[in-house]
């Protein structure tokens, strides 16, 4: 072996299985001294940082979890390339996790990376429930068997950190003899040949060569050629060669574990093997698993009221006080109609979203996810998903994005097409501010046996998400034809008490990053919403303000003065710009039950859709008397139709409004990310065209059968 102490190092990937640990190390080693991209080329995400209390500046790259180093999805031809620095700058060292619950699996990866000629070092995590499993691991002997240094860690408790941040700032990775003899699998002059032509170091490394050479965007059609040639020649099937490698490896690795793990009585799967004959029963682990989301939905209303009527209200007492004390004139206007009430339209929903995303951390954090995974795969697989399928769905309650991006890992091509094409009618965060408001207006707040009606209005709306999810799901297999088999892998860890700073840190980061990111957009619209709605067409302002002025100079009382001053403040909104866009789609939304201003509500929200809130916010606020605090649910609560005089938002409008966001393509992002993931302006078109039109008749039969 070749000890490297001492050696200067700049850059250390840390790479393992999924759900190892690897990014709780990752995040407790860099802190908050860290940042997200993309890897050159590809769209999985790269996590970078730099190495906390060090006094070297050490680099730390998050790979994506992976279970081998072969080709499978775009995560594991990432992991090669950034180890084997083929479109990335190679890193000087690899820290590899392992669960101790699982190490033959672990193994297989780590051994390869070995293989690879790349200082390593081991850290073994969740040394806790090892020993809870009566799993003893010989540390020492497994140090002298693979000559790496090794660190037992408990990263849920900060248990080893220290030792990992040693171990990183004095270099102490090591070099290890090949696990496995590649010539066994593959003669070892196609080897040499393959190293002198590409001057590579080591036979492993040029066996990988030779399997990722089809992944290789940097080969010329020369080399691909004289590869193909030489396999031909020597009688090679590489891919016979990958499955061979991985049998001689396994076969190692099981007699290693022979020598260095014992295992003795368990003291820690007892409860979860019992907690999971309930939670994953076929009949009561649905039954249990919508009763838990219930009761989120109803801690989501019971204790995010009242922060959301103090903030509610207190930004409606912010904007009397600046038209009251400010003078009057265009400014003081655009602060207390446009700016106040379009940040108030952010912040008024952060105690929901901070709530929700707690609640999925907590879920997360005890297990209890990881099972929902394994329980919902039953109703994947008949519906064209895949099993994996599950998670971006999961995720996609948070935003379409990232969920879209998380289907990268799913390997059938197929199932991951149909994943991508259904995340966004799950319902993400950003429908919750539209949801929240109306049904806050539609929906009596009583309860029937301890059931909140407003929690469950909630539950339905999330739970017709995931039909039209399924749904869409089993149309796109019966259209999409392709034969490609898939199996879910997954895990089922043991049941643990939750991090409750870890919770908190996931709440407060997640409500930061609504608040700036999809608070920009809402403060710009509001912004743009302003400026459109205060003015229109100088003729036709000009002569409104004419026939208002002479109407107020003939005004007997001022009680008819302020009647006067209401009723042109509604005409000038009217003629506005945005009052002339709203009045030009209106024909085509009153069957829907919206009026002109909700049509320019769903305008604005194409762009992002809890721009909706923001937009009813800053379109009732302009012409109103600023001075009398009328909090926005009182202003959407009081609107009226101007030839009827009943109210716009009841319970056939509120459903269909509800219904409409269900099921639109509203992210102009999702739209940019879904066309960056299938390389085809195709389907993100499809995709937007046949949701919407979904989204308007669905809405249409709706508010047609209510009213």
């Amino acid at each position: 072996m070749q000890t490297l102490a001492g050696k200067s190092i700049t850059t250390v990937a840390i790479i393992g299985n999924p759900n190892v640990g690897k990014s709780s190390i990752f995040n407790q080693l860099t802190g908050l001294n860290q940042k997200i991209g993309n890897y050159p080329g590809v769209t999985v995400d790269k996590s970078t940082g730099f190495l906390k209390g060090s006094k070297k500046s050490i680099q730390l790259v998050d790979l994506p979890g992976t279970y081998s180093i072969f080709p499978k999805s775009e995560d594991e031809l990432v992991a090669y390339r950034v180890l084997t620095g083929m479109e990335d700058e190679k890193p000087d060292a690899a820290l590899v996790i392992l669960d101790s619950c699982n190490l033959e699996r672990g193994l297989l990866l780590g051994t390869q990376v070995m293989d690879l000629g790349i200082p390593v070092a081991f850290v073994l995590n969740m040394k806790d429930l090892a020993e809870k499993n009566g799993i003893q691991i010989k540390s020492h002997q497994l140090f002298k068997e693979l000559g790496i240094p090794l660190i037992l860690t408990d990263a849920r408790k900060s248990d080893g950190l220290e030792a990992i941040r040693i171990l990183i700032q004095e270099n102490r990775f090591q070099k290890s003899n090949p696990f496995l003899n590649i010539n066994e699998v593959l003669q070892s002059g196609v080897l040499e040949q393959v190293k002198a032509r590409f001057s590579l170091e080591g036979d492993y490394l040029a066996f990988q060569f030779l399997v990722f050479a089809a992944s290789n965007r940097n080969l010329s059609n020369e080399d691909r050629q004289w590869i193909g040639e030489l396999l031909a020649a020597s009688e090679v099937n590489i891919s016979s060669c990958q499955l061979e490698e991985t049998r001689k490896r396994n076969q190692k690795i099981k007699s290693l574990m022979n020598q260095v793990v014992a295992t003795g009585n368990s003291k820690g799967n007892g409860f979860s093997k019992k907690l999971d004959t309930v939670l994953l029963h076929p009949v009561f682990g649905y039954l249990i698993f919508l009763g838990i989301m219930l009761l989120v939905f109803q801690a989501i209303f019971a204790w995010a009221e009242a922060p959301m009527d103090l903030i509610d209200g207190a930004f409606a007492t912010l904007s009397s006080l600046i038209s009251s004390n400010l003078p009057e004139g265009v400014f003081t206007d655009f602060l207390s109609e446009g700016l106040v009430p379009g940040i108030g339209g952010v912040v008024i929903f952060v105690p929901q979203i901070a709530l929700l995303f707690g609640f999925l951390a907590l879920l997360e954090d005890t297990g209890y996810l990881s099972r929902v995974v394994f329980l919902m795969d039953r109703v994947m697989k008949p519906l064209g998903l895949h099993g994996k399928s599950v998670v971006p769905l999961i995720s996609a309650m948070a935003c379409a994005i990232p969920a879209v991006m998380a289907a990268r890992t799913i390997s059938n091509s197929k199932e991951k097409l149909i994943t991508i094409l259904v995340a966004p009618w799950m319902s993400c965060s950003a429908r919750l501010p539209v949801y929240i408001i109306i049904i806050g207006l539609i929906i009596p707040s009583e309860s029937f046996y301890g059931l909140d009606y407003q929690a469950l209005a909630l539950l339905g709306m999330y739970l017709l998400g995931i039909v039209a999810t399924l749904a869409g799901a089993f149309v796109l297999k019966l259209f999409l034809k392709q034969k490609e088999k898939s199996f879910l892998l997954t895990e089922l860890p043991i049941y643990r008490v939750p991090r409750w700073k870890a919770v908190l840190l996931t709440m407060f980061g997640k409500s930061k990053v609504f608040v700036l990111e999809a608070g920009k957009v809402i403060l710009t619209v509001s912004i743009v919403l302003w400026v459109l709605a205060s003015y229109g067409p100088p003729s036709r302002m000009d002569a409104l303000e004419q026939e208002k002025n002479s109407m107020v100079e003939n005004a007997t009382s001022e009680e008819e003065s302020a009647e006067i001053e209401d009723l042109y403040a509604s005409k000038m909104l009217e003629n506005s710009y945005i009052g002339i866009m709203g009045k030009s789609i209106e024909p085509a939304i009153k069957p829907l039950g919206y009026d002109w201003k909700i049509g320019i509500a769903l305008i604005t929200s194409f762009a992002a859709r809890e721009v909706f809130v923001g937009t009813l916010a800053t379109i009732y606020s302009v012409g109103q008397e600023s001075e009398d605090e009328v909090t926005l649910r009182e202003k959407m609560a009081n609107e009226v139709w101007v030839d009827t005089g009943e109210k716009v938002f009841d319970i056939p409008t509120g459903i269909s409004l509800m219904v409409f966001y269900a099921f639109a393509m509203q992210c102009m992002s999702t739209i940019a990310v879904v066309r960056r993931e299938t390389k085809s302006w195709k389907w993100p078109i499809y995709q937007t065209v046949v949701m919407t039109g979904f989204a308007y008749l669905a809405a249409l039969i709706t508010y047609q059968i209510l009213s």
